[in-house]
């Protein structure tokens, strides 16, 4: 019997947002018959353990299924604002994340959750943590991303001030 247990690094961060490394067929009947209804990729389609036309599987199954490619060595801005964009426009649905082995999603996650979301930091980067502990390149687009996210919102209150 599959289980959302079984999937490698399954991870529920809400009740309505799970993540998780590359499932089988047979798992994503688990994914579905828990009640999720978008299933999010971001492994590259020709990840060592990709899903061959895991689009099919996942659509058959009556889930939604968005792909955002993201190479494993150059995560980017626009990858993460889509990301964020899909996770936005889904926010009353079930969402099930997934890549390779669950360490690029927990880091777009963690972005979400402390930017999007509002919540503490510690606790998203625990949860971060529980999953892997990002390499150098990984560990740097994070800060990155936290930075431009914090000098935007910079821009954004010194605008309010100049009207």
């Amino acid at each position: 019997m599959n289980t959302l247990d079984s999937i490698t690094n399954f991870f529920q961060i809400l009740p309505t947002i799970a993540t998780a490394g590359q499932p089988t067929a047979a798992q994503f009947e688990a994914v579905r018959e828990t009640g999720f209804e978008v299933v999010v990729n971001l492994a590259m389609s020709n990840s060592d353990n990709a899903l061959p036309n895991e689009v099919g599987v996942v659509t058959g199954l009556g889930m939604n299924f968005v792909h955002i490619p993201v190479v494993w060595t150059n995560p980017t801005p626009g990858d993460l604002a889509q990301f964020f964009a899909v996770m936005d426009g889904n926010r009353d649905r079930r969402v099930f994340v997934h890549c390779a082995l669950n360490y690029r999603v927990s880091s777009f996650m963690y972005l979400y959750r402390v930017l999007r979301l509002g919540v503490d930091e510690e606790a998203a980067r625990w949860d971060l943590l529980s999953i892997w502990e990002p390499d150098e390149r990984w560990s740097t687009f994070i800060a990155e991303a936290r930075q431009s996210a914090a000098k935007a919102a910079t821009t954004n209150e010194n605008r309010s001030f100049e009207q």
